[in-house]
Parts: structure tokens; sequence; C-alpha cells
């Protein structure tokens, strides 16, 4: 008979275990969400962490990559200037709210307060069996903050939610609702005040009512040996519009997925995703687009800077379902490759059963045009600051599209600083 047994608990899955029995008496919540906590980590010991073999995290081998977890435990972290002056700051210190005031036309709670009443239940659940993050992070989330806009009301301040992690673990959710016709720009912002290692995940639900307008920006700026595990879940109604913004640069090892659904006609999308590696890290891309209706639009671009021994991963699967008749969908991903010892992985994909549409998508890898980097220097420009000059301009491209030119200037700003310090 030949009998297949189920491979020992890695130290890192182990460590999951063992957190989870040693914070359970700590997390939030009642009966209900005590028993969705205990069959999301039932999930993970059963299932253990993704390899490989599962064609959805086959560029990152999370049970080779993932060595060991930080122990749980309370940081001193502290929090800092928003991004941009004057934003609504929605602190989360150490994986703990705050109680920031809500301008008019903002509903504002704590996830906690979900979690405690148990009106969060429902919501911890997976996407389906390779949902590492939404299990690891239903199994242990602690807090966050769930906001609503009213219908017909734009929030003119930049929200900006700023989670400060000094080591530990740190796990937390956002739900987000827009009404009809609303609009805001939500900046969901990650920092490490220290170099000790640390470990978050978080998960973010978006509703975009008909008509709304909405840009959000994850930026993740986490420490050299952080860990980072995210997932953003964003349904769009008719005429909805989502601008999504991605700047990775940080972390050790990131996992940042992107799941929307473009559920009502007229409704689009723009993802525009900056990612800057070096070192020895890992950073992993991963989109879902479903158009499942006519009508509907999207426009993907991805840059990469690799330095080092970064390795990186864009996977992107577009999905038009049969109905989604006049679906224009473009999707590209261009790497600058600026180490011989750096490495990217891009995997467009196109899903496509109806039989009247634009889609499209290409990859591309390139180091920096030699003859460009000749001709700054001619002019008497140092070697390094025209290399500057040229990275800058292949990610500052896709920045310069917001319409917030403080935002702009702040944004660029912090990539310049990353490729001073990097390059």
């Amino acid at each position: 008979m030949n009998m297949q047994t189920k491979p020992p608990h890695t130290a890192a899955e182990q460590a999951i275990v063992d957190s989870f029995a040693e914070m359970i008496g700590q997390l939030p919540g009642d009966a209900p969400v005590t028993a969705a906590r205990d069959k999301l980590l039932s999930e993970i010991s059963t299932s253990g962490l993704p390899t490989r073999r599962i064609e959805s995290w086959h560029y990152t081998d999370l049970r080779n990559l993932m060595r060991d977890l930080p122990k749980p435990g309370k940081g001193s972290a502290t929090l800092v200037e928003p991004l941009v002056r004057g934003s609504l700051v929605l602190p989360m210190v150490q994986g703990q709210s705050g109680e920031p005031s809500a301008p008019e036309g903002l509903e504002l709670e704590p996830f906690m307060d979900l979690l405690v009443s148990g009106a969060a239940a429902k919501s911890l659940t997976a996407r389906g069996s390779d949902d590492l993050i939404g299990q690891f992070n239903g199994a242990f989330v602690q807090d966050g903050y769930s906001f609503t806009v009213a219908a017909d009301t734009v929030i003119d301040e930049i929200i900006e939610i700023q989670s400060v992690q000094s080591g530990g673990q740190v796990h937390n959710r956002y739900v987000a609702s827009f009404g009809a016709k609303a609009g805001a720009t939500v900046i969901e912002r990650y920092l490490a005040d220290t170099s000790d290692a640390g470990l978050s995940t978080a998960v973010s639900s978006l509703e975009l009512a008909d008509g709304a307008e909405v840009t959000w920006i994850i930026l993740q700026g986490c420490g050299d040996a952080d860990q980072h595990l995210g997932q953003l879940n964003a349904r769009l109604g008719a005429d909805a519009k989502l601008k999504l913004y991605v700047i990775n640069a940080g972390g050790k090892l990131v996992r940042q997925e992107l799941h929307v659904e473009a559920a009502g006609e007229g409704a689009h999308l723009d993802l525009r995703c900056v990612n800057l590696l070096a070192g020895e890290s890992h950073t992993d891309v991963t989109l879902t687009l479903g158009h499942n209706v006519p009508n509907t639009t999207s426009s993907e671009i991805v840059r990469n800077v690799v330095l080092n021994r970064a390795r990186g991963v864009f996977q992107g699967q577009i999905r038009v379902a049969q109905i989604a008749q006049k679906t224009d969908a473009q999707m590209a991903c261009n790497t600058l490759l600026l180490s011989d010892d750096g490495e990217f992985a891009a995997k467009p994909e196109l899903e496509i059963f109806a039989d009247d549409v634009v889609c499209a998508h290409g990859a591309t890898v390139i180091d920096i045009d030699h003859n460009h980097l000749f001709y700054l220097m001619a002019r008497g420009i140092s070697e390094k600051s025209a290399r500057g000059l040229l990275v800058n301009g292949f990610v500052d491209e896709l920045i310069d599209e917001l319409d917030n030119e403080e935002l702009v200037e702040a944004l660029e700003t912090l990539i310049e600083q990353w490729l001073n310090d990097h390059g």
C-alpha cells in the first residue's frame, strides 16, 4: 500500500502554530470570531506554507523563503510626519488603532470593535485553499479601521493609514466603502522604526459604488529584515474609477496581492506599480483582475528597478467573462535590471472568453542605455548622478500621472532618496 504522509512542519509553520497558541487569549473577538480564527489556523496547519507546486505561488516558494517568524510582542514604535502635510492620519502603532477625528462625510470605526462585537466574523474567510495571506491575517488580525465615505461626498484631505512597526508581529485589516459618486485619496503606508525583524500582514477590502472615484496608494517601506504579506480586494460598481498605486521600497520578503473585480458597466482600473529592489530582497506583486460585465476598461503598468542580488516577481492575470464584450484591458511590465546577480520574473496572463475585446500584455527587461548615459556624462554629470537621473525618469513617469502636486513631489522625493541610498 502506498501511504502518503504529511511532511513535518517547518520552523516557520511551527512558529505560526505556536504564536497562535501564545496570542489567542489576547486576540479580540466573540465566539464566532474565535471559531473563524481556529478554522483558518487549522487550514494553515494542515496545508502548510505554499510551495512552488501551487501555481499562484510558483515564483515565491514561501515554505522555503519564510524560515522563521519574529516572536509576538509589543514594540515601541512611534508615528512620523505624514507623507503630505495636512493629511488625516489614521494611526496604526504596533498594530493598534487610535482615535482620530473624522471630517464630515466620513464614518470611522476601529476594526477591533467589529471583532469584539462579532460583526467581523463572516469576513474572516479565505479566498481559496491557496490564500495563505487571508488565512494568516484572518487567524491573527488584531485591529485596523473600517470607514465609509458617504454618497456624493469628496474628502479633500488625503487619508493616510500609517502603520509603524518596531519588530514583532502586526496583523491588521482595513475595510473601506465609498458611496455613489464619492471620492477620496487614501495612502496605506508601512514603516519600520527599528532594525529588529518584523512580520506584518494586512488585508484591505474596498467597495466602490456607482460613479465613485478613488485613488488608493500602497506605500511599503518596511525594514531590511522585515516580512510583509499584503492583500487588497476591490469591487468596482458602474462607472466607478479606481486609481491604484503600489510602491515597494523595502522589506526582505514581500508579497502584495491585488484582486480587483470590475462588476459594473463603465468601471475602470488604473494600476501603477513601482518596485525598487536591492540587497537580497524578494518582492512579489500578484494581480488578478476580473472584467465581469460589458464595457469595462483597465490599464496596468509595472516598473521594476533591480539591484544587487534582489529578486522580483510580477504575476498579472486578466480574466474577461463571456458576457464582458467591449472590454479594453492593457498590461505592461518593464524591468530595469542593473545587476548581473539580480532576477525578475514576469508572468502576464490573459484569459478571454468574449470575442469583441481589445486586450494586450507585454513584458520587457533592459539595462540603462549607454548612449543616454554617455550623453549626460559628456555634459559634466557624474556617472552616478547620470544613472540616477535615468532611473528616476524610468519610474517617475508613472508618479507624474497623479493629479496632486504635493503628493507627486513627496513620492518622487521618496524614490530619489531610495536611489541615493542604494544606487
